[in-house]
């Protein structure tokens, strides 16, 4: 897969919880920290307090060959227990010019979710690009690796997905509180 094709990856997950139960997980922008190996912490930005189109928040991230970097991501879609996803921009401009324009972000990120049995068929997916981040800079570095810098990207992204969304299937299904 080349970079101007959009590469993307997803993962899904049957969950033996009602719909809502899991939309209150994964519109808990904080809990994904808690079970990803990359975002360390996140918060609201500009007063916000729950998705909203248009309410941004900011990840910090930590990844062994990129160290640590802040992003500021953007709601861009939100339908209530069925689709909430954002775009991540590069607000400190850490991988070229700072932006926070979500039609360029670093990546996209989306759950989507649907009633399936007793329970609810999650997916978490992700989009690379268009904008520049740690892929761009690796693909700069070595452009003859595309395909290969890209292929180890997704295969980290869904190594991720699958931890998140291990963890919220637990939670999900033994209906526990979810720490702060």
């Amino acid at each position: 897969m080349r970079f101007t094709d959009g590469p993307s990856v997803h993962c899904d997950v049957h969950v033996e919880a009602a719909v809502p139960r899991v939309w209150d997980l994964v519109t808990d922008i904080r809990l994904p920290a808690r079970l990803s190996p990359e975002l360390q912490r996140v918060e609201w930005l500009n007063g916000a307090d729950r998705p909203l189109v248009g309410a941004c928040f900011e990840g910090y991230n930590h990844h062994q060959q990129l160290g640590e970097w802040r992003t500021v991501s953007h709601v861009v879609e939100l339908d209530e227990q069925h689709v909430f996803a954002w775009a991540v921009t590069d607000a400190d401009g850490r991988y070229g010019e700072p932006t926070l324009d979500p039609s360029k972000p670093m990546a996209s990120w989306r759950y989507e979710l649907e009633a399936e049995g007793g329970g609810t068929r999650l997916r978490q997916s992700a989009l690379i690009g268009p904008g520049r981040s740690g892929v761009t800079l690796a693909l700069e570095r070595w452009p003859d690796r595309e395909e290969e810098i890209i292929a180890f990207r997704l295969k980290e992204l869904h190594a991720g997905m699958e931890a998140t969304l291990r963890g919220i299937r637990t939670l999900a299904e033994e209906g526990a509180s979810v720490p702060l």
